[in-house]
């Protein structure tokens, strides 16, 4: 018998969380839930939409797991915001590994992680909680991602990279083996980074003049 699950969230993400965890997964999605001030009608997807700060006493936590169905707003922080609120509400927080992955790590991903199609995750890989990894991505062995990262498509992360928390890279990144990146830092489309990058740093391709990267405080590589 599956388990059921709310989803937070009445967006996009939300209507692909919905997809991925009916189509493949151990769940039975029962509902939606968002913030009071957000709702818009009393159905998403042909479920019941409910307040959030209300889902506990409609669905209570000893008898339903949550999946907080956000993208990288505000560089992961509403994301994180939400994953903390449920985990004070009590809840458990469902992950998502598509069946079309590879996962050859023998360590525990964690909660709330929301991992697409094709990915190749190594031996020894270590993937913290509410991590996304969209579609296509090569986490090469021995690599740390750390709580409320999100990975965009066609990564490439090299062997012994260690990401900190509340980290953006885009698609398209190609990050060299053994280097660190600092927490928050965001990563544009395309990069390549040989080196660790600082903490809350901005890093991306040298399209723009460096004129305007250094008024934008952008690191340029």
């Amino acid at each position: 018998m599956k388990k059921p699950l709310v989803i937070f969230g009445a967006g996009e993400i939300a209507q692909l969380a919905h997809y991925y965890f009916r189509t493949d997964s151990e769940y039975n999605v029962v509902a939606f839930a968002v913030d009071s001030r957000y709702m818009n009608g009393k159905e998403f997807e042909g479920l019941p939409l409910v307040a959030f700060e209300e889902v506990s006493n409609k669905y209570p936590p000893n008898d339903f797991d949550i999946f907080i169905a956000l993208s990288y707003s505000n560089l992961n922080s509403l994301r994180k915001e939400k994953f903390v609120s449920a985990k004070l509400k009590g809840y458990n927080l469902a992950s998502y590994i598509s069946s079309r992955s590879i996962v050859l790590t023998d360590h525990e991903i964690g909660e709330n992680c929301f991992i697409l199609e094709n990915n190749n995750i190594q031996p020894f890989v270590k993937i913290g909680d509410n991590v996304t990894l969209w579609s296509g991505n090569h986490i090469g062995h021995h690599s740390i991602i750390s709580d409320h990262t999100f990975i965009s498509s066609h990564v490439v992360v090299s062997g012994g990279v260690e990401i900190g928390e509340q980290c953006f890279i885009g698609v398209n990144v190609t990050l060299a083996d053994h280097i660190k990146i600092g927490d928050r830092c965001v990563l544009g489309a395309g990069s390549i980074l040989l080196k660790n990058a600082e903490a809350e740093g901005v890093y991306r391709c040298t399209t723009t003049s460096r004129s305007i990267a250094s008024s934008l405080k952008l690191k340029t590589i």
